[in-house]
């Protein structure tokens, strides 16, 4: 009888450590098959992809072309072109004007006209900087986005607002995205693809 009772014990003490073994190699196999898996590029609330395509773009009665990225919804509004997907935008304003933007007139009449028409504007930034298609004054701002048509919510939004200027025209380029996005490289691809035609 203890022979018996030894012998089961020792099959337990084996089925059992086998059975340790087995479940051990097991999370250990899938642990090193998830690390082995690349990784998936996730995109916060805003950021426009990597992979986004730009395709040529200029108004119909011509003097400038520039590049907007591909499939976002067009729309005029007040006299501006619109495109938007999401919680970005890029709006192109097109007037004429007797002289260069400067960084005085920028920021002390465009940014109150701004202040009139945007919500809890926030300013950080003016200044002069260079594009591949000429010098811009570009502001940078924060301000609340118009309210969703449907949940009536806004987005808290950072705009870069660059001014270009030539023979009387100036052309207002408008980019904005959720805060925290990470646009840098696109609204760079967009703002120097901006040539004078």
């Amino acid at each position: 009888m203890r022979r018996t009772l030894s012998a089961v014990v020792t099959g337990l003490v084996v089925v059992t450590g086998a059975a340790a073994c087995s479940s051990s190699s097991g999370s250990s196999h899938s642990s090193s098959s998830a690390t082995v898996a690349p990784p998936k590029e996730v995109n916060p609330a805003g950021d426009i992809p990597d992979n986004q395509v730009y395709v040529a773009w200029s108004p119909s009665g011509g003097g400038y072309t520039m590049k907007v990225p591909e499939g976002w919804a067009r729309q005029q509004m007040n006299g501006a072109t619109v495109f938007s997907d999401k919680f970005n935008s890029v709006r192109i304003d097109r007037s004429p004007a007797d002289k260069a933007p400067t960084v005085q007139s920028v920021r002390s009449v465009d940014l109150s006209a701004v202040r009139r028409s945007a919500k809890n504007v926030t300013v950080r930034k003016v200044s002069a900087v260079k594009r591949s298609g000429g010098t811009a004054v570009l502001a940078t701002y924060r301000a609340d986005s118009a309210p969703d048509q449907v949940t009536g919510k806004s987005v808290r939004q950072d705009v870069e607002r660059y001014a270009f200027w030539q023979n009387g025209t100036q052309v207002v380029l408008t980019l904005s995205g959720a805060v925290g996005a990470d646009n840098v490289d696109p609204w760079r691809i967009v703002t120097d693809s901006f040539r004078w035609a």
